[in-house]
């Protein structure tokens, strides 16, 4: 059977291979090409070496700005998130009635499209901020913590879903045996819940962190970037830069390598620290 499995594998593999080499490989290498070039096309550009990346650093202070308002919203959504997934998961699997209807109901925000969700919830806190004589465009913050909510509302259910899984599938003689030893309920969550979804927390986490760092069609949405981009996030000042004026397309493909390597490098850093929890658990 094994001799059978070997001789087939590559079979069964190459189309997946195949797909994975057109729709990713090929074309992050040729961005990656394109970033040290200037052109118009892929079919006409020249090299002009690291000069877009230069470029993206000191003269377009939008690119920074971004990141810095990118990763604080990553850090803010991350923690809120999941910390509220988490709390909900707790509720909806103790004995609580209609738990089913709950879940289906904090997980139901996550099927609307992000450009719906972000044009909704525009008019919902603008129909807010107008009794105060501001909207969402005033300032970078209140775009900012508009942002928080809708992926908190967005998210927040899918997650939870996750989470309850998780904690079914704790045995429940574990749970017993914490609560004949005098455990509370702190304490149970503490030393039992906690270690034993560490899986889930780790998936969590990497949904979350990517999610929140390659945010694009609610923050064009909800703010478009305003006031003046300084709500924009990294994924639309790349967009911005890329189609915003002509001669700015190796500029734009050089933010795209940039933030592509960047997130790579916090995901990998958070499975790592994640795992790393897991197997002390």
């Amino acid at each position: 059977m094994q001799k059978m499995s070997k001789k087939y594998f590559a079979f069964f593999t190459l189309p997946t291979i195949i797909a994975f080499l057109i729709a990713f490989l090929i074309p992050f290498i040729l961005g990656i090409y394109l970033s040290f070039t200037e052109f118009r096309t892929v079919t006409n550009s020249h090299w002009v070496g690291v000069i877009n990346y230069v470029r993206a650093f000191t003269e377009d202070k939008n690119f920074i700005n971004a990141l810095v308002f990118t990763v604080k919203f990553a850090v803010v959504s991350v923690v809120l998130i999941n910390v509220g997934a988490f709390i909900l998961a707790l509720l909806l699997t103790s004995n609580v009635k209609g738990t089913n209807f709950f879940r289906t109901v904090f997980f139901m925000p996550n099927l609307i499209g992000g450009i719906v969700l972000g044009y909704i919830w525009q008019l919902i806190i603008n129909g807010i901020l107008i009794n105060f004589g501001v909207d969402l465009t005033f300032s970078a913050t209140y775009g900012f913590w508009g942002l928080v909510v809708l992926m908190n509302w967005q998210q927040a259910g899918y997650m939870m879903i996750i989470f309850i899984a998780a904690i079914q599938a704790i045995p429940t003689e574990m749970i017993e045996a914490a609560k004949i030893d005098g455990a509370n309920a702190w304490q149970t969550i503490k030393s039992i819940t906690i270690p034993m979804v560490m899986p889930a927390i780790t998936i969590c986490t990497f949904l979350t962190v990517t999610n929140s760092f390659k945010l694009f069609d609610q923050n064009l949405a909800l703010t478009a970037g305003a006031p003046a981009r300084e709500s924009a996030m990294l994924a639309l000042d790349i967009y911005t830069t890329f189609y915003g004026r002509v001669g700015s397309e190796g500029i734009g493909q050089a933010k795209a390598v940039v933030f592509s390597l960047f997130v790579a490098l916090i995901v990998l850093l958070q499975l790592r620290l994640t795992r790393t929890k897991e197997v002390e658990s």
